[in-house]
Formats: C-alpha cells, sequence, structure tokens
C-alpha cells in the first residue's frame, strides 16, 4: 500500500503554542500549495485528521474525504494552548527522560501515538487500499516516516515535517 502523507498547512496564531489536539484553523493562503504537493496523485482517496488545519486541505483535495479521528495529533492534555515557554521544565525534562512512556500534561504517550498509527495502517491494508492521500499532523507524520524505515529511529521525535511536501511511504 502506498500512502502520500502530507501535513496541514501552517495553523493561525500558533507560533509559539502547544497545540496538538487544539482546532486552530489552517492560514487559508497557504491551502494551495498545500493541494499542489499532491497534484500528482489526482483522484486518490483522502484521509484526513478531524481538525479544521486538516480537513480544509483535505476537502481542498477530495469532495468527500474520510475523516479518522486517529490521524489527530498527540493529545498534550493540559499543555494544550499553553505557550511552550511556560511549560514547566520539571515536565518536559520527564517527556524527554522517557519520551515513549511519559504523557505530555497527562495526555498520551509517544508509544500511545505509535499503536494509534499501526491500527490505522492494519486498517487500511485489511481493507485493500491501494493508495490514500493522508492528510495529518507533524507527530503522525514523524511515526509513520520512522516505521517504514525513511527516517532513522533517533530522528523520530524531531524530523522537520514540512508543509506543502508530500512524504510517499510503502507499507
Amino acid at each position: 500500500m502506498q500512502l502520500i502523507l502530507l501535513r496541514h498547512p501552517p495553523a493561525l496564531g500558533a507560533a509559539g503554542l502547544c497545540y496538538g489536539r487544539l482546532d486552530i484553523e489552517a492560514d487559508p493562503a497557504q491551502i494551495d500549495a498545500s493541494a499542489a504537493a499532491v497534484a500528482a496523485w489526482p483522484g486518490l482517496p483522502v484521509f484526513t485528521s478531524p481538525a479544521r488545519r486538516c480537513l480544509a486541505l483535505a476537502q481542498r483535495l477530495h469532495p468527500a474525504p474520510q475523516i479518522i479521528p486517529g490521524l489527530q495529533e498527540l493529545d498534550f492534555g493540559r499543555w494544550e494552548g499553553v505557550r511552550w515557554d511556560d511549560v514547566p521544565r520539571a515536565e518536559l525534562d520527564a517527556w524527554a527522560a522517557d519520551i515513549w512512556h511519559y504523557r505530555p500534561g497527562g495526555g498520551e504517550s509517544a508509544a500511545m501515538l505509535l499503536a494509534r498509527w499501526q491500527r490505522l495502517v492494519a486498517r487500511w491494508q485489511a481493507a485493500d487500499v491501494e493508495r490514500a492521500v493522508v492528510v495529518s499532523h507533524a507527530g503522525v507524520i514523524r511515526m509513520a516516516l520512522a516505521e517504514a524505515g525513511l527516517i532513522a529511529e533517533a530522528a523520530r521525535w524531531d524530523w522537520p515535517v514540512e508543509y506543502a511536501r508530500a512524504y510517499v511511504i510503502e507499507v
């Protein structure tokens, strides 16, 4: 199965903000540039996170994209909407010390995010999806790229996932 992964356009007013599940709109001026990144794959099914910043792009790519809650970004719990500079240093250090199991802000661990991704892939494989566009978030895309062997394990947490770039994986 081939998946074309696409990160949502930049979120409006989100600079410096922890906004995993926070539903922030995409910059409308960037939607066309993001859509152009997958112009080479017309007519494919589109799976999208329910976040408005993803949905706006997905609706530009397909008249009826499939909304999949499992494509949401990592849940940062009580950190959602907090400026990164205001997250207590001790909590950030605890997360860095156990990135797989620590639940930032009481939200979701990296292991939970990975399990979500693996369940989605298994579901699409069982449904015989051959190719699809997936509109999601940096965290989900990093997991997918690492699981596909396209980025090193050590880069899984900080690989720069670009806006308006298609990442193609085979699973």
